[in-house]
């Protein structure tokens, strides 16, 4: 995955200020969160909260905008129009969030690898 296929939307404004509530980020994770099979809650592989520099953010894949275009567009509207500052994820290795489905489809011909 290239290090544009994510974003991090930060908890303060472009002019510095903090979003209230300050629960937000985890309040958007919990609505795109399931349930697995031992009842606990598992955030979506596509938007995670995080800590970067001890501040939380919240990770989006841009993958999300490929599995669901609609929760994709809610989550960055509300970055948008919250003023919210957003920037590319550069993390990389295992403190990258994943995309769980590709972003592009395979060409005809080409290996899926299944």
């Amino acid at each position: 995955m290239a290090e544009d296929d994510r974003v991090v939307i930060h908890g303060v404004r472009e002019d510095g200020s903090k979003l209230r509530p300050s629960d937000w980020i985890e309040r958007i994770s919990s609505t795109l969160a399931s349930f697995g099979h031992d009842q606990r809650l598992q955030y979506s592989a596509s938007v995670k909260p995080c800590v970067i520099d001890g501040k939380k953010c919240l990770v989006v894949s841009r993958c999300l905008a490929e599995s669901n275009p609609d929760a994709y567009q809610f989550v960055m509207a509300f970055a948008q129009s919250n003023n919210l500052r957003i920037q590319l994820d550069r993390r990389e290795g295992n403190r990258a969030l994943p995309c769980p489905v590709p972003l592009d489809p395979p060409q005809d011909g080409e290996k899926t690898g299944t």
